[in-house]
């Protein structure tokens, strides 16, 4: 008899062969392709399988483990925000009225003829003169000469110009808030920037606004439906784990000097780490969160006022927090990773496989999550979070010789990462330079994580296989590792992203770190001067 999510084994193999052991087999399997050579490029040999099963939607640019993440994230928040319930708290109604605003599209039509009669008025718009086409595109011509002027404000404009570039700027900031018209309106816009040819569905834009605009109150919904106190303390323990390696790692830099190292060790371990969610959001007698959106006032019949009510809310507390003492600025992890400083918040939607779950093996949960962990971890001392302190002032800690060589090692990573050339944005090279932070702790990232998982197997002994998978935990772990990056774009949008996206192309993220690890290249016994195992490997933490 197998219980579910505890481990079993058979004695003749030792393998394990819960119903959850055979899932996540099952899983890594099938994003494989076992025909290519792990030495030769790993990336296809993890994500081949999920590259062939898996097409982009008409709706994206990119499809990627990220964005079924974030979809399915959509999807049962649609759920919530659609169930009324009589004992809802204030800031949880307000979140479902303003959904419900936003979904009625027929309505937000009809509003979004008001909102241009109010825009009309305030530009001091003739409304009653009559352009052709021509003249559109004459006058549209002149906005995207401001547009490229626009830091050289001393340059002469007539305020006509002025006038349509306002109210373009106003448009295009909110065209996921008005009717189809308008959506379709940008699809040819967007056909030729991202390859996109479908706009996505209403419901979708109408969760994205609610999420961003009311996320606490959004995360306490979200809570209370899927998330399991359980993986919040395994998580937390994963963050400790995590820290002491990167303390650790610091031993290992030649290039940092002993009193940067101290420096270093203080601001990793003031890190305090916000896992999932605040507490106080699920604390009905606790009333923070209602305090949090007490000047909210929406109403489901006045979309366009909703907007306008938090636009203004949002001033308000940015303009607050001039007068407030400076605080460290959280880290934002949604479903698709962004940066700041620290400390790290890890919010639930990211907290299921293949990132993590409690019922997988620990080589996954490390490889997974944990590695995100130590990616975050890794931007406090990245090209620009080592300019701040433990505080989170900006202040220059470093010795004259740490930074100098701080510079040296980030150099080689430039030079690594620029080298790699992305055939599907027709052979432009990425850019070392403005990926380099992402690239840095990408590399910290890997490191540390697979450092505690090895401190973990120290204590808690070797896991037992997958079945199916004639894999060691190690290699299981830089299996996962690469298989939560597995992703697809379109040309159109690989072309604009390389120019503007401070990450590395999903493949690079995975083929740059594990050249640069020796601990990739001996579980899987590439040998030297192969594509996964250069003669040359670069180190920043």
């Amino acid at each position: 008899l197998v219980v579910p999510g505890q481990l079993s084994c058979s004695s003749a193999n030792n393998v394990c062969t819960t119903s959850d052991c055979v899932t996540a087999a099952a899983r890594l399997l099938q994003n494989m392709d076992k025909s290519i050579n792990p030495c030769d490029n790993f990336y296809q040999y993890a994500c081949g399988g999920w590259l062939e099963r898996h097409v982009i939607p008409e709706t994206s640019s990119r499809h990627s483990v990220f964005d079924i993440l974030r979809d399915k994230l959509e999807i049962v928040l649609k759920g919530v925000l659609e169930t009324a319930r009589e004992q809802d708290r204030d800031a949880i109604k307000k979140a479902k009225v303003l959904y419900g605003s936003c979904i009625n599209e027929s309505e937000v039509r009809e509003a979004y003829l008001q909102f241009m009669v109010s825009i009309a008025k305030i530009t001091r718009e003739d409304r009653n003169l009559t352009q052709d086409d021509d003249k559109v595109w004459e006058e549209m011509m002149q906005v995207l000469e401001l547009e490229t002027d626009i830091a050289n404000v001393s340059r002469s404009h007539n305020r006509k110009t002025m006038q349509n570039y306002l109210t373009w700027q106003l448009i295009i900031d909110r065209v996921n808030s008005l009717s189809r018209r308008f959506k379709d309106a940008r699809a040819r816009y967007r056909k030729a920037l991202y390859g996109t040819t479908v706009e996505d569905a209403w419901w979708r834009d109408c969760v994205r606004y609610v999420q961003s605009s009311m996320e606490n109150a959004v995360g306490a919904l979200y809570v209370s439906e899927t998330f399991a106190g359980e993986s919040k303390r395994m998580v937390s323990d994963l963050i400790g784990k995590i820290q002491k390696a990167f303390v650790e790692t610091l031993e290992e830099l030649s290039w940092m000097d002993a009193s940067s190292k101290e420096k270093a060790r203080e601001k990793a371990m003031a890190i305090k780490e916000h896992i999932g969610y605040p507490a106080y959001i699920l604390e009905e007698k606790n009333p923070k969160l209602d305090q949090e959106y007490a000047n909210l006032n929406f109403s489901e019949e006045n979309y366009f006022e909703n907007i306008l009510e938090n636009l203004m809310s949002e001033a308000h507390k940015s303009l607050k927090k001039l007068r407030e003492p400076s605080l460290l600025v959280p880290f934002l992890l949604n479903l698709v990773l962004t940066t700041s400083f620290f400390p790290p918040v890890f919010p639930a939607g990211i907290l299921q496989p293949p990132f993590f779950s409690k019922h997988q093996q620990q080589a996954l949960n490390f490889g997974g999550i944990g590695m995100v962990i130590g990616h975050e971890i890794t931007h406090g001392f990245d090209d620009n979070g080592r300019n701040f302190d433990k505080d989170g002032n900006m202040l220059n800690w470093w010795s004259n010789y740490s930074a100098e060589h701080f510079k040296e090692q980030s150099q080689c990573m430039v030079q690594q990462y620029g080298d790699f050339v992305w055939k599907l944005a027709g052979g432009q090279n990425v850019s070392g330079i403005s990926t380099l932070g992402e690239n840095i702790a990408d590399n910290g990232g890997v490191r540390q994580a697979y450092k505690a998982y090895l401190q973990w197997v120290d204590m808690e002994g070797e896991e037992l296989q997958l079945p199916g998978l004639d894999m060691d935990h190690k290699q299981l772990f830089f299996l996962n590792f690469a298989q939560v990056w597995c992703g697809a774009y379109r040309p159109e949008y690989a072309s604009q992203s390389i120019k503007t996206d401070s990450h590395s192309p999903l493949e690079y993220r995975v083929l740059g770190s594990l050249q640069n690890f020796e601990a990739f290249s001996e579980a899987f016994q590439c040998p030297k001067g192969s594509l996964m195992n250069p003669e040359q490997k670069c180190r920043v933490w």
